[in-house]
């Protein structure tokens, strides 16, 4: 936002509509002290005096070295003023010098009149706390006047009496005096301390837009508080105004001193006359790691030419807030350096709203963070350039990715048309390493007997759809489907907008390939579309094919790798689905998959939120786990198509095996087991190692929280005993002939402890 574009002198202002809100800008670069409305009363009868003028301004900043905001509430407090001195000033200003100057004569009056005017010209603007408690003086000494003179005086008095009445009630009725009601007693005419408890602006420096209410609630509960990184803070609090917890973020920013604030104000400067061109939007990360080290130099050179001597770590720090608020995303990077955060939020019109949070303990949070329209679209601007994507009416909605040193998340942005009030965001922040099976049984998300389950299935190379609601975990559950899969097995992901742990698993060793296909929502674009991406796949080579959501016409080529894929390779994906019928009414009816095609699945998980009773919070499930038989023609429903190896039960919080699953009434799975001449018709076998399975994950569960362990369920110690699970199991059937379950798990869990031993601290 460019503000006053002409020369304008201290005092003068801009009114800017910043979405439903209107907001009052005033220039103070100039004047020889801090502006404050609560301290300087001229400044204060000023500010009275341009909202007489002006209705409904919602928020006042003045602009000086810092920015200094008065939050709506305090603007309304001021505007009741206002508009009680406009009134008085022109509405009754004909009925006081009739009232008065009628009794002129009266020896009290000319006295009265010098006071009221005090009153209304000079200490409603000034002192308007001040006004009230004059004006109850006033009152109450004509009431002893009254009862101490004669009947005429009383009726001279009348009209006098009404207008300081009515004056004492209109002002015993605003926000500011019903808040100091209580602590009135011994004011003095012109006392400041009370408007500096109430009337204390937010300050902030003049490079942020983006606004952040320091001071926690008054009356707020503190349930909760941890440190990001250094001067990066976090509280979280219960307040009465919702049943929302607050999620109150401190950041550096508004920790640093006024010589900092000037030199990264003076390098911003600099660095916006060098402005990243469009084609280094395409490497972000090579374009932060350029820009930090001209940001750094900078303030080096800054901060020697200023005398100022500034050690390593200080210097880092501002040259991170450097490209955070030139080239980066501003706060929204802040909030994804937290990992409990999981959804972020950004909701038009922007300026008027707080960005609202999903939190990992504390559910749905709001933020003492409200963006600007300025920071909105700059991020907008960067994601466009970012995922060489269109975001305009033609194209009102865009999905892209970020990824930053920290974090990775997935962006959704719509604006106008589809979103009449402008640009909004919606932000899934990925967690920092792959989720695996183990983590979601320490969450309890599933058990460690479906764990085993699903770990047995994608051993045995079937075709997997991950389905849910929105938030219900569908895309993290197919990146631990990607840790269960070996590493001699090469993978090829094929995604609209980056999600999976494609890069983290390459780095522990997968042999996988990434391929970027066109949105289902974008109507052009320089990608490739879903299905021409999902087709090539088959066309390189024997790979496990992942897919990252079916959205659109690509459904008809991921049935077309499944078929194909069938009994060699995982293929799996993530639909949109409650239910596994769900699924085949959108898979079969709305992307028309033929019937025969929807067979080659072997297995749906449903995976859903499951509300608590007071729907206050909610937690993560895997509600089914469900084989498709494929003896059936045109309703798997009816024709009992689909057979539940596993449900969620409410009483117990746990999924349950079914007694199909129980009896070995699958045939998905003693299909895999004919494939193992030490299980072709032995369902006991079969069920033994599913079990054998399930007792390993728990195990590492177990061990892990009893040796204080966390990292022990990541994805490289998961890895890497699912890769001891099969050397041990190997060497144990070509030793003894057989897989013999109780061995195979004694030398595991012996190899689980030699892990520990050498890979973290002793415990």
């Amino acid at each position: 936002m460019v503000l006053f574009k002409k020369a304008t002198k201290p005092g003068e202002h801009e009114v800017v509509n910043e979405g439903n809100n209107k907001v009052m800008h005033v220039n103070y670069f100039n004047y020889p002290i801090i502006p404050s409305i609560e301290s300087d009363p001229l400044i204060m009868a000023k500010t009275i005096d341009v909202l007489a003028q002006i209705q409904n301004i919602t928020r006042i900043v003045f602009h000086q070295r810092q920015k200094y905001e008065y939050s709506p509430l305090q603007t309304k407090m001021l505007s009741e003023i206002a508009q009680i001195y406009n009134m008085f000033l022109k509405q009754k200003k004909i009925l006081v010098q009739a009232a008065l100057g009628y009794y002129g004569d009266h020896e009290y009056f000319n006295q009265r009149l010098q006071s009221l005017q005090y009153i209304i010209l000079n200490l409603l603007k000034t002192d308007p706390i001040g006004a009230y408690v004059e004006t109850k003086r006033i009152l109450r000494d004509e009431k002893i006047n009254i009862e101490h003179t004669e009947q005429e005086y009383e009726q001279h008095a009348k009209a006098y009496l009404d207008f300081l009445t009515e004056l004492f009630n209109l002002l015993g009725n605003t926000l500011l005096i019903k808040r100091i009601e209580s602590e009135l007693e011994g004011y003095s005419i012109n006392d400041r301390s009370l408007y500096q408890k109430i009337l204390s602006p937010l300050s902030s420096p003049n490079f942020l837009y983006t606004r952040l209410f320091t001071n926690p609630p008054i009356e707020g509960e503190e349930i909760d508080a941890y440190e990001l990184d250094t001067n990066t803070n976090i509280q979280i609090f219960n307040i009465k105004e919702t049943i929302k917890p607050l999620y109150h973020l401190i950041v550096p920013e508004f920790q640093l001193t006024e010589e900092k604030y000037g030199l990264i104000e003076l390098a911003r400067k600099v660095l916006s006359e060098h402005k990243p061109k469009t084609e280094e939007f395409i490497e972000p990360e090579k374009m932060r790691e350029n820009f930090f080290n001209i940001g750094r130099d900078l303030i080096i050179e800054l901060a020697s030419h200023k005398n100022l001597n500034l050690d390593f770590q200080e210097i880092n720090e501002l040259t991170n807030i450097l490209v955070r608020i030139t080239v980066g995303f501003g706060f929204i990077e802040t909030l994804l350096l937290d990992e409990n955060i999981q959804d972020i939020s950004v909701n038009s019109p922007a300026g008027s709203t707080p960005i609202f949070i999903v939190h990992g303990i504390y559910s749905e949070c709001v933020t003492n963070l409200i963006p600007s329209p300025e920071d909105v679209e700059s991020w907008a601007s960067k994601f466009r350039l970012i995922s060489a994507r269109p975001l305009d009416e033609a194209n009102p909605i865009l999905d892209t990715e970020l990824i930053l040193p920290h974090a990775r998340a997935r962006i959704a942005i719509i604006t106008k048309p589809l979103n009449p009030t402008g640009i909004a965001f919606s932000i899934r922040r990925h967690r920092d390493k792959p989720w695996t099976l183990c983590l979601f049984i320490k969450n309890k998300m599933l058990t460690p007997l479906a764990a085993g389950l699903l770990s047995f299935i994608i051993d045995g190379a079937r075709s997997i759809i991950v389905a849910g609601t929105r938030g219900s975990g569908k895309t993290s559950l197919l990146g631990s489907v990607l840790v269960e899969i070996s590493r001699k097995t090469r993978i090829i992901s094929v995604e609209d907008t980056l999600e999976l742990p494609t890069e983290q698993l390459r780095q522990l060793g997968y042999n996988i390939q990434q391929m970027k296909v066109r949105s289902a929502l974008a109507k052009s674009g320089s990608e490739i579309p879903a299905e021409e991406g999902i087709r090539t796949s088959l066309r390189l080579g024997d790979s496990s094919l992942i897919v990252g959501e079916i959205r659109s016409t690509e459904a008809l080529a991921l049935y077309e790798a499944m078929r194909v894929g069938a009994l060699a390779n995982v293929v799996a994906g993530t639909i949109h689905g409650d239910s596994p019928y769900g699924v085949f009414d959108r898979v079969v009816n709305d992307l028309k998959v033929p019937k025969t095609s929807f067979k080659a699945t072997d297995l749906i998980v449903i995976a859903n939120p499951i509300r608590s009773a007071d729907g206050l919070s909610s937690k993560r499930r895997i509600v089914q786990i469900t084989e498709i038989r494929k003896e059936w023609e045109e309703d798997p429903l009816r024709e009992q198509g689909f057979v539940d190896l596993m449900k969620y039960d409410a009483k117990t919080d746990m999924l349950q095996p079914t007694d199909e699953l129980i009896n070995g009434d699958t045939f998905i799975l003693k299909a895999i087991g004919a494939q193992i001449r030490e299980w072709a018709g032995n369902w006991d076998a079969i069920w033994e190692n599913i079990e054998l399975r399930a007792k390993i994950k728990e195990t590492m569960v177990n061990y892990s929280i009893n040796t204080n362990i966390p990292d022990l369920i990541e994805a490289y110690s998961v890895i890497f005993m699912n890769d001891e699970l099969h050397r041990i199991s190997e060497k144990i059937k070509n030793k003894t002939g057989e897989l013999n379950s109780k061995r195979i798990f004694f030398e595991w869990e012996e190899s689980l402890k030699r892990h520990i031993k050498e890979n973290y601290k002793p415990y």
